[in-house]
């Protein structure tokens, strides 16, 4: 038997020996703490991802249609006519939607035409102008529901929501007065704060009013225009004259763009309010040679 001090010479040689450290355990990266998991390189991927695909798309992407899909104006009115059987014909229109191919950081097209039919005559025009001047004589002889400056300054912050109006232009003296005022907050939402950019500041409010009776307001929104054409009772001429008449000087707008932006019209679709969308192919006549533009121009 082995005695005390042996005992303890024995056990003083293992504390000095050296400890053996344990072997690193390999633990799964999905089983690690979200606080070891490293997550630089997954922002990195989605940081490239987002740079990728803006570079991918940097214009509004259409299907063009084939000239298999496309219809002349006959046969789209005789289909949307078929679509609307039943409803009140006061309350359905025809709608263009003119789609553009352009750049989505690209300056937009807007404008103001007037139809050679128009669409609605229910144009409320007032007019901001110097109380007695020749401009408030105009706007008097020209129909205008209301006019003036602070009068008109009151309607407008007296009634915010039930205004008597639905277009509102300013004469150029009357503008520093506009500006005054700080009505921004209340015409802006409504899309009836004047401003040169929509030309509805002017010198002749008498020319101005003319233009506006009738008249509509156009603008690109995410790549096309869109705007009623026509109400259900129109005929295929009247339809037509309106359809050249919006294409044209939609036209003439790209081309006035094209040192600063190049724009394309790739497709025009006419629609009616509860009814579908039909790509047109430039002609008038109806493939059916039974179907005549006659049949087109009655009641429904």
């Amino acid at each position: 038997m082995a005695s005390t001090s042996q005992c303890i010479a024995s056990l003083a040689r293992l504390s000095l020996s050296a400890s053996i450290k344990p072997a690193n355990a390999t633990i799964p990266r999905f089983l690690a703490p979200s606080v070891v998991q490293t997550r630089w390189k997954s922002a990195e991927k989605e940081k490239m991802k987002r740079a990728k695909k803006q570079s991918r798309f940097k214009e509004y992407k259409y299907a063009t249609p084939s000239q298999e899909e496309r219809h002349s104006l006959c046969d789209a009115m005789r289909y949307l006519r078929a679509a609307e059987v039943g409803r009140p014909p006061s309350s359905v229109t025809y709608e263009l939607a003119l789609k553009i191919r352009t750049p989505k950081s690209s300056p937009v097209l807007r404008n103001r035409i007037r139809l050679p039919y128009p669409v609605k005559n229910d144009t409320q025009i007032a007019v901001i102008c110097k109380e007695g001047s020749g401009a408030m004589h105009d706007a008097r002889a020209g129909g205008a529901v209301a006019f003036g400056e602070d009068s008109l300054f009151e309607i407008i912050r007296a009634n915010p929501n039930k205004l008597p109006f639905n277009r509102l232009i300013c004469h150029v003296d009357s503008e520093p007065a506009l500006k005054k005022a700080n009505l921004g907050r209340i015409l802006g939402p409504k899309g009836l704060m004047p401003s040169i950019k929509t030309n509805t500041i002017t010198r002749s409010v008498k020319t101005l009013m003319h233009e506006m009776v009738g008249a509509e307001n156009y603008r690109e929104r995410v790549g096309a225009i869109r705007m009623p054409i026509g109400n259900i009772q129109f005929t295929p001429n009247q339809l037509a004259a309106n359809v050249k008449a919006l294409v044209t000087m939609v036209k003439e707008n790209i081309a006035n763009m094209e040192d600063r932006v190049k724009k394309d019209l790739v497709e025009v679709v006419l629609t009616s309010t509860n009814g579908p969308g039909f790509s047109l192919n430039g002609f008038f006549n109806s493939t059916d040679e039974k179907v005549q533009p006659a049949h087109l121009s009655t009641a429904m």
